[in-house]
């Protein structure tokens, strides 16, 4: 199934954190925080302005971006767990 968002928002694939500290301690799953950082797979189109005019998305497919812990919508499409937010949820892109 393939998703197509609608106006300004991005569909996004987390990345998985490490799951080891810097000294070499393993972090359980169960205490692993979710990660707040993505793959952006899908951009829309944009917002529209006051005067019906289309504002393009800042964000293009393949970057990774940083956002909020509990932001967006977690959908999941063919066993994947994808999240679905407006494009002011994203915090930066990671150059």
């Amino acid at each position: 199934m393939k998703l197509r968002p609608l106006a300004d928002r991005v569909i996004v694939k987390r990345i998985d954190s490490e799951t080891k500290t810097a000294s070499g301690i393993v972090i359980p799953d169960s205490a692993a925080e979710k990660p707040d950082q993505g793959e952006i797979l899908a951009v829309g189109p944009g917002k529209k302005n006051d005067k019906g005019e289309l504002i393009a998305m800042n964000v293009k497919v393949g970057e990774r971006v940083l956002f909020g812990k509990y932001s967006g919508q977690t959908v999941k499409v063919d066993g994947e767990e994808l999240l679905v937010m407006k494009e002011e949820d994203l915090f930066a892109v990671v150059a």
